[in-house]
């Protein structure tokens, strides 16, 4: 039992130094920190700690690939082509920039992943607000938020639900039937909430450009790598693989053909990808794997079977609120492994099935650890050294994602009765 309590109190610990980030310092030491102090302590034995980090493979895997491409649109202008493109589109609007920056976010998160979004698309959007000489943060905000709003519409659209649902996952036309009114209700609140809290800071003027950037022939093969990875992607999810794999291969494969093309070394590429946050995730694999050890799953699976005893709609609601808040305890892909455990073993109704992958995935809009995704902006923004502070995103956070969560959670109740 006092090995127990060390070890939720060494967990507890390092996750709130990760959220408060003490003198700034990454949040890759304070879990790393935590999982070394638990091998120290011999809390968790070696084996363990092995089979936690393994586990996490194919999201390294994921996470790679999306991050080569990432430098690969860096380097070969492709994020300048698509803030010259923005800009112009917005026709000197802002709230017609905020739009297109929230539509493509959707449709990149959808077809891509939440994780695509924050790695592709942020340093895009953040090159277009430079350039027009707005405010940054609306438009960034809007890449984060809607990273996790949209990302139960499809299976791909999120590794997590990947976790949730494991080999229980459902077909693709009744995911669709679960998850398609949640989703619209999920993006839509979310976008009219962050108008609304951004009003003053869209009504600034845009500077736009009057000159068109041309996409060179290596952007536009980055591009065809990019659409490449999105049709990999639909048809691993199709077949039921993991994407860590495909992803990576694809990334590898338009890595390979560029660099040969250009005659360059992909080295610099390698060197630009954010190991840390590879160490981050499996810190924090190894840190869940130790709850459960110590009872976590089994404490999960007596929560799920309480629930059930409210009710349908009560069950739900409950289940789904505390599961969206302790994705910001936690972080919900490691959090999500646990949850899908759980259900798995209390062979949970699709009501409750469905109101908890909607409490993993939107639940992470509270605060800046609460996904994978969330962390990997974090990254992305402070590489163009743009910081963004715990609580400035918990302010915006505590409005948005209660009132998405309440509708999203409310629609699946409706449809699974219908239907």
């Amino acid at each position: 039992m006092a090995s127990h309590v060390l070890l939720a109190a060494i967990v507890g610990i390092s996750i709130v130094l990760m959220l408060i980030r003490p003198r700034n310092i990454p949040e890759v030491f304070w879990v790393a920190g935590g999982a070394a102090l638990l091998l120290c302590f011999r809390l968790i034995p070696f084996g363990l700690a092995g089979r936690a980090i393994y586990q996490g493979l194919d999201v390294y895997l994921f996470l790679i690939g999306m991050m080569l491409l990432s430098e690969l649109a860096r380097e070969h202008g492709v994020f300048d082509w698509v803030s010259s493109v923005a800009i112009r589109a917005a026709q000197r609007s802002p709230s017609r920039l905020f739009l297109l920056v929230y539509l493509v976010g959707t449709i990149v998160t959808i077809f891509m992943s939440n994780d695509a979004t924050a790695v592709v698309l942020t340093p895009a959007i953040l090159a277009s607000v430079r350039k027009a000489k707005v405010a940054p943060l609306p438009y960034l905000f809007a890449c984060a938020f809607i990273a996790n709003a949209a990302s139960f519409i499809l299976p791909i659209s999120n590794p997590a639900n990947l976790v949730v649902f494991d080999k229980a996952m459902p077909p693709l036309g009744k995911w669709l039937v679960w998850f398609a009114l949640p989703s619209a209700f999920s993006v839509s609140a979310t976008f009219l909430i962050l108008r609304w809290l951004f009003r003053t800071q869209l009504r600034e003027a845009i500077e736009t450009e009057d000159a068109a950037i041309e996409l060179n022939y290596d952007g536009k093969l980055v591009i065809g790598g990019l659409a490449a990875t999105v049709i990999v992607l639909l048809v691993a999810s199709a077949l039921g693989w993991n994407l860590g794999w495909p992803t990576c291969l694809t990334g590898l494969a338009v890595t390979a053909i560029i660099s040969f093309r250009i005659k360059r070394s992909p080295g610099p590429l390698f060197r630009e990808i954010s190991w840390t946050t590879i160490a981050l995730v499996a810190g924090l694999f190894i840190l869940v794997d130790a709850v459960e050890s110590a009872g976590g799953l089994r404490l999960a699976e007596q929560f799920l079977a309480w629930v059930e005893t409210l009710g349908l709609a009560s069950g739900a609601f409950v289940a789904g609120f505390v599961i969206a808040i302790g994705n910001n305890l936690v972080n919900n892909l490691p959090l999500g492994l646990i949850a899908g455990g759980a259900l798995r073993a209390v062979h949970a109704t699709a009501t409750l099935s469905s109101a908890i992958l909607i409490g993993i995935d939107l639940g992470p809009n509270l605060s800046i650890t609460g996904s994978l995704a969330t962390i990997l902006w974090l990254i992305a923004l402070r590489k163009e050294k743009v910081d963004v502070s715990f609580w400035s995103f918990l302010k915006i956070g505590v409005v948005a994602m209660p009132i998405g969560l309440l509708l999203s959670i409310g629609a699946a109740i409706l449809i699974q009765r219908i239907f």
